[in-house]
């Protein structure tokens, strides 16, 4: 009579392999994807288009006026960059003059709700930073 062994099988990899850290990213390592989008998000004009959104749909000239500042090529720019990143929605209308227009997308909403809570801080604390 001889006994035979079965041998278990291997236990799964951990949930935070290499997989997840793909997933999720790293933003703190120098090849990381996710910081293109970040400095999309955090950029001087992201930033204030973002939140400018967050009350709703607008025409470029309605968001240039509303941001101050800023120049047509820049905005034109910025608006590129955060529509290719899925964070806004350009609507063209064909008709003559032509009409666009700009919204937040669900994930843009999301960003620049958090993006708003960052300059909300900085307001609020703008009086302790050194030299302004």
């Amino acid at each position: 009579m001889t006994t035979r062994l079965l041998r278990q099988p291997a236990a799964p990899p951990p949930v935070t392999a290499l997989s997840e850290k793909l997933r999720r990213g790293d933003v703190l390592t120098p090849s990381c994807p996710s910081r293109e989008v970040l400095s999309h998000l955090t950029s001087r004009w992201g930033v204030l288009v973002l939140i400018a959104l967050l009350s709703g749909t607008m025409r470029f000239s309605q968001l240039r006026r509303k941001i101050g500042g800023v120049s047509e090529r820049m905005l034109a720019q910025t608006l590129q960059l955060l529509e290719s990143d899925g964070m806004v929605a350009r609507h063209a209308y064909n008709v003559m003059p032509p009409h666009v227009e700009y919204t937040l997308t669900p994930l843009g909403k999301e960003a620049a709700a958090r993006v708003r809570e960052l300059a909300d801080w900085v307001e609020t604390h703008y009086h302790l930073v050194p030299n302004q």
